[in-house]
């Protein structure tokens, strides 16, 4: 038998059934849900610029300790 669950979320720790909200309510979760979402993915992707920033930092820091008659010759 397939369990009947209310979906709630909790706002300033009261706890709200979607079922009883408005549609405008429910508009603002879904623009929650969907900021969240969007923060998530761009905290991630700060992650990635960070460790590629890092990367080339690190590249060039290599470059500039070979001496300039090695690197003239390439």
């Amino acid at each position: 038998m397939a369990k009947d669950e209310n979906k709630t979320i909790t706002v300033n720790d009261v706890e709200y059934n979607l079922e009883d909200l408005s549609k405008n309510q429910l508009a603002m979760v879904d623009h929650i849900k969907d900021l969240d979402r969007k923060l998530g993915n761009a905290l991630f992707n700060v992650d990635q610029l960070k460790v590629g920033r890092s990367a080339f930092v690190d590249m060039l820091a290599q470059e500039l300790e070979v001496p300039s008659e090695i690197v003239a010759e390439e």
